[in-house]
């Protein structure tokens, strides 16, 4: 794990990222991959609402559909260019967003989850019942592909590859600066707690809403990403199926940190695709092995790693102190 750690980590992650479609046997592991990608995405917004913030919002799938079938609708009903609509699905989600997070952040605990559950079934049921906005349970076909920019196109599985790593790497840079801001400590604090974040000045709904806002954006960027790639999209996208993932996903890779969702969701899928030749039955091996995770390491992988670093970091600490502490008592003596 020390391979990964400060910049020279993140450049190993990235250089792996790269050269991956180089060593793929064929272009199928390559579209798994760049699927992984986006549900990185939307999970590494479900951890700022979660891991950061404290808040457990079980709607976190249903605004990734909102950004999905925004560009369906515009690029298929109403001919908007891709990168139109793309953008237009960052302003819908978090507009939308904004008003919901404004409602329900009212509440607190597990009332705010019951609540954001209830959302999600709502968005739902208007996807599939909405047929002359959505097309209902028929879903959208025939999404085009995200344009060219330039000379540069994005027609290949390849080339979409490469463009949602692009997009990856741009959100896991804006998420560390989010974090590592005074605002993203704002939001530490109000995960730790509500009263002492509020005795320190902070604007509690001020704070929980714009994390909520920023999180459902990145799900409604991931959605349109996912529009691009998978080119058709259903109602199922909406169901709480799909927000149980991605909470999966934060489990078992860390919540509250950075790297958790991306090591999560990377697991989780290669797992998946590994048990394919069980068919029916690899649940009845994938289920046992989630659990055992979540039992021994309920931190996750990246928290548990990094929790132990730091006991380790105290120990040594503690060591050269007391080591300190007897020089200076054989001086005096």
């Amino acid at each position: 794990m020390r391979l990964f750690e400060g910049k020279a980590g993140w450049a190993l992650l990235a250089a792996l990222a790269l050269a991956f479609p180089l060593v793929a046997p064929n272009s199928y592991l390559i579209s798994v991959a760049t699927l992984a990608f986006i549900m990185a995405i939307a999970a590494l917004g479900l951890n700022l609402i979660t891991g950061y913030t404290g808040q457990f919002n079980l709607a976190h799938g249903a605004f990734m559909a909102i950004g999905a079938y925004t560009v369906g609708i515009l690029t298929v009903d109403h001919q908007v260019p891709f990168w139109i609509a793309f953008a237009l699905a960052g302003v819908v989600t978090g507009v939308l967003g904004y008003f919901i997070g404004r409602l329900s952040l009212r509440l607190r605990g597990h009332y705010f989850s019951i609540f954001t559950l209830c959302v999600s079934y709502i968005l739902f049921l208007l996807i599939e019942k909405w047929e002359s906005l959505t097309h209902g349970p028929v879903g959208i076909m025939g999404i085009p592909a995200p344009t060219g920019i330039g000379p540069v196109q994005f027609g290949t599985p390849l080339a979409q590859y490469y463009l949602v790593l692009a997009f990856l790497a741009l959100g896991l840079w804006v998420m560390a600066r989010i974090v590592r801001s005074l605002v993203g400590r704002s939001f530490m604090a109000v995960r730790n707690s509500d009263d002492l974040a509020e005795a320190l000045g902070i604007d509690l709904m001020r704070t929980k809403t714009l994390s909520f806002v920023l999180s459902v954006i990145y799900a409604g960027f991931a959605g349109a990403l996912y529009a691009g790639q998978v080119r058709f999209l259903g109602p199922d996208l909406a169901s709480e199926a799909v927000t149980f993932d991605l909470i999966m996903f934060v489990l078992v890779g860390g919540v509250g940190t950075l790297l958790g969702p991306l090591v999560g969701t990377f697991l989780v899928t290669w797992l998946t695709q590994s048990l394919q030749f069980l068919q029916d039955f690899r649940m009845v091996v994938f289920g046992p092995v989630l659990v055992a995770l979540i039992i021994f390491l309920p931190d996750g992988i990246v928290g548990t790693w990094l929790k132990r670093r730091a006991r380790r970091a105290d120990a040594a600490q503690a060591d050269t102190r007391s080591l300190v502490a007897v020089t200076e008592a054989k001086s005096n003596a």
